[in-house]
């Protein structure tokens, strides 16, 4: 039984598989790869001729040369601006030491004399004969408001407290509550022992 039962699978199962694999399966797989990478080897040449020559053509006979000429042009550029601003600076550092000494002469020095001749001595007039009698003026009224707020305060609080001994009576006197620290000589100090024990 056993020996019909490996017989039907080998000639039902295995030998039509075999012959199935090594006649229908690898010619198919061999076809399928091999059309394959025909397919991949045109889509490589398509992609090198449409997009890779184009670029390396378009970088190496148009961008590097374009790219040489604007960085000699903008190195040329670069030091001819470097040069103008170096004179630029020499110029407007001696028309800007022009204008500094014209405006020191047409402006301050004038001002300056001005104030020196003119409005410093007048201005000394101004504060003996006029700014210290009126300051002196000032103090006595502030010192003459301030005595006179003073003694308004004082009289009010006197006025409070006469009202207030008049309502409610004399006030009474605190009584002095002895104190448990002992105070005087006799207090205790971290130096000395006050136990009966330690006592010197």
């Amino acid at each position: 039984m056993y020996t019909v039962v490996a017989w039907l699978v080998r000639y039902l199962v295995v030998v039509p598989a075999v012959w199935l694999y090594a006649w229908v399966l690898t010619p198919v797989g061999h076809g399928a790869a091999w059309l394959l990478r025909g397919i991949g080897l045109g889509l490589y040449w398509v992609a090198r001729v449409v997009f890779v020559l184009p670029v390396l053509a378009l970088w190496r006979w148009v961008l590097t040369p374009v790219g040489r000429f604007l960085a000699v042009v903008g190195r040329e550029v670069g030091d001819a601006l470097g040069h103008a601003w170096r004179i630029a600076g020499h110029v407007s550092l001696a028309v800007g030491r022009f204008l500094a000494a014209l405006f020191r002469w047409v402006f301050v020095e004038p001002v300056r004399w001005a104030y020196r001749t003119l409005l410093t001595p007048v201005g000394h007039v101004v504060r003996e004969v006029v700014l210290r009698p009126v300051a002196e003026v000032a103090r006595g009224v502030g010192r003459a408001t301030r005595e006179a707020l003073a003694s308004v305060r004082e009289t009010a609080r006197q006025a409070r407290a006469d009202f207030r001994r008049m309502l409610l009576g004399e006030p009474r006197e605190t009584v002095a509550v002895d104190r448990r620290e002992p105070t005087g000589p006799e207090t205790r100090t971290l130096g000395r022992s006050t136990t009966a024990l330690t006592k010197d």
